[in-house]
């Protein structure tokens, strides 16, 4: 009788903690990009939302690596952002295509206090990859299910050089997504970590309703609190770099998440900083290499477009060449402001450690590479030097974003002729994603992008820019 009596008990307050509303609380960040200057702060914020939510859970949507000579260029690359996501105490992250550059992965991970997850990667045992496809957190006696992402471009790989992903297939998000509904049911609330992009995000949304929240990333969107549910999911992303982060409160009752909601935190005007942290980040920027000054910028550059452009005259003063391209991805750096330019600053601008490649193309397929690899989109369209690219976009696009036509012209406004060979120089990346259309495979110069850059500046002494602008956008 006794034990029937105590039976009964435990199932009444099993009855009774499952019919209470209950929190979860995640601090979310996503493409961080070694932007361990701010993390500090970060750390901070992460303190504070403990003291309030001891249960608290820390993730990012991938891309945690990569722009910031100071973490790149480490003894151990990458090292100083595994530290510091270990000491800030990070749950798990989401694998980003930037994770896959150059630097090898398995040593982070075996460094690692935090998990990699990843549900459509498919490594070779011989690639040594730490990465399971789904997680259960257990929050004060909740399931909380993450499922992770990468995105997939249409080479069926995440926007790395290919050389980097080797021995690892790769399957595309929204098929993989499709076999964890059983998962979901198991569990009080699900997440997807995805590194896929806003726009693929919201797609995700729309066809897998089941999913409670996507902490999203890869597009760099900054999201708001007036963001609304989509299909009824919450959308979470920052800008990248770590201009803010996320604060996420899931509210459970029954099993099931009845109400979801984001708060955006400021971290660069956070009031408080971790002393540890800052210590820690002195350590891993104490390199007086970072501090040589190899030019002078007499004006701003003002956009990422301008300095886009101050690569590609890199490309074609050095490299004699008649025609630079640059991919926009291959440009980290947003802005230059008037006075030195120093070492940090070229390996901030270009940290990927690419090869200068000569090709020899004619117009037609000069055309080709810019048509092909923007895919429709004019942020994807490759840079250009020596001639002019005039791009038509959709003036119905909401983001003026969607490409309806590309014509070259020669930089004094004659025909660009489609017949005639140019001597063109590129990034290996450039070369490695564009060799499947055309004829040259190129030759290596056997010089890095950022000496080529380097050299560049140092031969000008002081940069002018005047707000160069190889490209003349339109709308139809």
């Amino acid at each position: 009788m006794k034990k029937l009596f105590v039976a009964c008990l435990a199932v009444l307050f099993t009855c009774s903690v499952n019919g209470q509303k209950r929190e979860v609380h995640i601090l979310a960040a996503n493409d961080m990009h070694a932007a361990i200057e701010a993390f500090p702060q970060l750390a901070a914020i992460a303190d504070s939302l403990r003291e309030r939510y001891p249960s608290l859970l820390i993730f990012s949507a991938g891309d945690n690596r990569t722009g910031n000579p100071k973490n790149d260029m480490f003894r151990i690359s990458s090292f100083p952002m595994v530290a510091l996501m270990n000491e800030v105490g990070f749950h798990a992250t989401a694998l980003g295509n930037h994770e896959f550059d150059v630097g090898s992965l398995p040593p982070l991970m075996r460094y690692s206090a935090f998990s990699y997850i990843c549900a459509n990667i498919f490594p070779s045992e011989e690639a040594g990859l730490h990465i399971v496809p789904t997680k259960v957190f257990d929050v004060d006696g909740l399931k909380v299910g993450v499922i992770g992402v990468v995105q997939v471009n249409a080479q069926g790989r995440p926007d790395t050089h290919p050389d980097n992903v080797k021995g690892i297939r790769f399957a595309l998000p929204k098929n993989v997504v499709a076999q964890y509904e059983d998962f979901s049911r198991q569990c009080d609330a699900t997440i997807l970590l995805s590194h896929i992009g806003y726009q693929d995000d919201i797609e995700m949304a729309e066809t897998y309703p089941w999913l409670d929240l996507i902490i999203g990333g890869h597009t760099h969107t900054q999201l708001s609190e007036d963001e609304p549910l989509h299909n009824g999911v919450l959308i979470t992303q920052n800008k990248n770099k770590l201009p803010k982060v996320t604060h996420i409160t899931l509210t459970v009752k029954n099993g099931k998440v009845v109400d979801k909601k984001a708060e955006y935190i400021d971290v660069k005007t956070f009031p408080a900083k971790s002393r540890m942290v800052e210590v820690m980040v002195e350590y891993f920027s104490n390199n007086p290499m970072f501090k040589r000054v190899v030019g002078y910028a007499e004006t701003p550059f003002k956009t990422k477009d301008e300095l886009n452009y101050l690569m590609c005259d890199a490309f074609l003063h050095e490299g004699q060449a008649d025609i630079s391209i640059v991919n926009n991805g291959g440009v980290r750096l947003d802005s230059l402001a008037v006075g030195d330019i120093t070492m940090q600053d070229v390996l901030s601008m270009d940290p990927f450690y690419n090869e200068a490649v000569e090709m020899h193309l004619t117009g037609e397929e000069i055309l080709k590479i810019l048509t092909t690899y923007s895919r429709g989109s004019l942020y994807h369209l490759p840079r250009v030097a020596g001639v002019v690219c005039e791009a038509t976009v959709d003036k119905n696009d909401e983001y003026k974003d969607r490409l309806k036509s590309i014509r070259l012209k020669t930089l004094d406004g004659q025909e660009f002729d489609i017949h005639k060979t140019y001597k063109v120089v590129t990034n290996s990346y450039m070369q490695s994603a564009c060799k499947s259309y055309i004829n040259d495979p190129g030759n290596s110069l056997n010089i890095q992008t950022s000496v080529m850059l380097t050299n560049y500046l140092e031969s000008l002494g002081v940069i002018n820019c005047k707000g160069t602008q190889y490209m003349k956008v339109t709308e139809e």
